[in-house]
């Protein structure tokens, strides 16, 4: 396997190839993963693993072949290249010195898929690319700087990598259009949606509230995850700015990290409606997202086809009603209908946004309908034998 990002990242894409991984170790199969060094969502790279050139360690009954590269800290479209190209350079000069069967790519890595087809030509065999994000729709859509610059080149060395690649999988059924325009036959194109990779929430909801400090009177709307440029943010902030000149309480909480946090810690300056919370652990984490009210998943309203947020299969394991500020037109938009977990309201506006944290206060009958129970969800725990059912 060829992945970027893999454990101990434990958000993101990194948590399903990590699974995909193990689960194929735990077969029988002897298997290799070339990997960066962790980094995500923080954007800086891990305890323990930062000064370190190259790494072998095992995890799960997996080899994990580590690559040191950039991490930048802040995004543009010029230090994602040089991510991308040192990941590559040094993925060229030291592979692991093994001969696979079959590599499996997990992209959006650019720099991924093209190591993944050529370590695959090397040694004659088949291989297969799993595209969790569209690199050349990212750099048109979610607003990176030099983005517009970027996308042609990015859209044509992700094009060549997924013509060339035996089988090419696709989180979401919005990829295969643009897929398929790439001359991806449409034969070896496959839906292959993602699980959830987290347990449904195990605690005490009344007691992990209090200890988060939001009070029975609170509505709480609870963003988890990356807090990166395409998932517009900022809309929270303002739409918790809003909050603050109303007597009901709704109380705004941003949990995670990202190359965007410090930017919107000091837009939040002063806004009493808003909080922090720093990336909760792999345990924690589902009793957290249970403790809120409600859950938000916010984009740009300029991201269409490029992604669909891994946070949508945990949201729907805890039981709690979900918003989407997000495009009708887009496959999250579709995904949250379709879960029947929430509703789906215009992206970047606030006003919107805070109206439906109230409506559904005001309304827990529907609240409660929206809420998509575990027993009920097309989502289901596991890589292989416990995938999503329904389609």
């Amino acid at each position: 396997m060829v992945s970027t990002n893999y454990a101990p990242e434990h958000t993101g894409i990194g948590p399903y190839s990590t699974q995909i991984a193990e689960h194929l170790a735990a077969t029988g199969a002897d298997t290799h993963v070339l990997a960066g060094m962790p980094h995500y969502p923080a954007w800086r790279v891990a305890e323990g693993y930062r000064g370190r050139w190259r790494i072998r360690e095992r995890r799960g009954g997996v080899t994990v072949h580590r690559r040191r590269h950039t991490v930048p800290p802040r995004q543009t479209a010029l230090r994602r290249a040089l991510f991308e190209a040192s990941l590559l350079a040094h993925g060229a000069v030291a592979p692991p010195r093994i001969r696979p069967d079959v590599v499996l790519t997990q992209m959006p890595s650019l720099a991924g898929g093209v190591l993944g087809g050529r370590l695959a030509r090397q040694s004659g065999v088949p291989h297969v690319v799993v595209v969790q994000d569209l690199m050349g729709a990212a750099a048109e859509q979610s607003g990176i700087q030099g983005g517009g610059r970027a996308a042609a080149l990015a859209g044509a060395v992700e094009a060549r990598v997924l013509r060339g690649a035996a089988v090419v999988g696709v989180v979401h059924e919005s990829f295969v259009d643009r897929v398929t325009a790439m001359g991806v036959p449409r034969a070896r194109v496959h839906v292959v949606p993602n699980w959830t990779h987290v347990e449904g929430p195990s605690g005490d909801r009344e007691r992990t509230r209090a200890r988060l400090g939001w009070s029975e009177k609170d509505t709480v709307l609870l963003h988890a995850g990356n807090m990166g440029l395409k998932q517009g943010l900022e809309v929270l902030v303002e739409a918790a700015r809003l909050a603050d000149q109303e007597a009901a309480p709704v109380r705004i909480v941003l949990m995670g990290d990202g190359n965007q946090r410090a930017h919107l810690q000091r837009l939040a300056e002063g806004v009493a409606s808003l909080s922090f919370l720093p990336p909760a652990d792999a345990q924690e984490f589902p009793d957290v997202l249970a403790a809120a009210d409600v859950l938000a998943v916010t984009q740009k309203a300029s991201v269409l086809d490029m992604s669909l947020p891994s946070k949508l299969t945990s949201y729907f394991m805890t039981g709690r009603p979900v918003i989407a500020s997000v495009a009708a037109e887009g496959g999250t938009a579709q995904e949250v209908l379709r879960s029947g977990a929430g509703s789906v309201i215009a992206p970047e506006d606030p006003k919107a946004l805070l109206a439906e944290v109230r409506a559904l206060a005001d309304d827990p009958e529907q609240a409660s309908r929206l809420r998509h129970r575990p027993e009920e969800a097309r989502w289901r725990r596991g890589p292989a034998r416990e995938v999503r059912t329904g389609r």
